[in-house]
């Protein structure tokens, strides 16, 4: 005997509601498998539920699309930041900045490697440090890093900055919408599931079985069959 089983994608619990409204459209309510009551509960919940689906989606699209120019901008000001830090060091070694003026830049005097750049967080916080560091260093004398100037790094990373903040939001209003289309799922299954009992008791004694499965599918049932269990039916025929 095959076996039913529930929508596990939004999508597919989309096209189970769209099945049932459909029949509505067709049918007058004497000849509905499912009540009044259902079939207004249904098509008032999927334009709810599609709304969710929609905006869930064209958020995860903005965020994407967004996302790709934003990982060109981290690039970016990685390299600068990377790089003005190497230059720094280096300076500090040949003597031509002192040692002690590393800690304008919070960079520890002992250490002569680049901090670690590989998360987001920690690039807006050294490129900050950076860029403030060197400001203080040459306001009191000290000799302006060149190849890459401060200025040139500082254009990037207020690039990066203002596309990391807009990332930062748009992954707010992503997870917000996840967050609601979510929290409709329980109520998506719970009518969907009513519909299918409803949509099964009414061709309950339809015979033969096949014909029986065939009118539930039309409200959207999706039957699936054991290992080997069509082919015996089948055989039985």
């Amino acid at each position: 005997m095959p076996y039913r089983r529930l929508p596990n994608t939004d999508q597919a619990r989309i096209r189970a509601l769209k099945a049932v409204v459909a029949k509505g459209d067709i049918y007058n309510v004497y000849d509905l498998a499912v009540s009044l009551k259902t079939l207004t509960d249904a098509r008032n919940f999927l334009m709810k539920f599609e709304a969710a689906q929609a905006y869930y989606a064209e958020c995860f699209e903005r965020q994407a699309k967004a996302g790709r120019k934003h990982q060109s901008n981290v690039k970016i000001a990685r390299l600068y930041i990377s790089h003005f830090i190497q230059v720094l060091n280096l300076a500090v070694i040949r003597s031509e900045v002192r040692t002690a003026h590393k800690e304008y830049y919070g960079l520890d005097i002992k250490n002569h490697s680049v901090p670690d750049l590989s998360t987001e967080t920690a690039l807006a916080e050294w490129g900050r440090k950076v860029v403030d560091g060197e400001n203080r260093r040459t306001s009191q004398g000290g000799i302006p890093i060149y190849n890459p100037t401060i200025a040139k790094v500082r254009v990037h990373y207020d690039i990066f900055m203002e596309s990391y903040e807009k990332q930062k939001n748009l992954q707010a209003l992503t997870a917000r919408s996840l967050e609601t289309l979510a929290s409709m799922r329980d109520e998506a299954d719970t009518l969907i599931l009513d519909i299918w009992n409803q949509v099964e008791r009414k061709y309950a004694e339809v015979m033969p079985n096949e014909k029986r499965l065939d009118l539930c599918r039309g409200y959207g049932l999706i039957y699936y069959y054991r290992t080997g269990e069509k082919t015996k039916e089948e055989i039985a025929k």
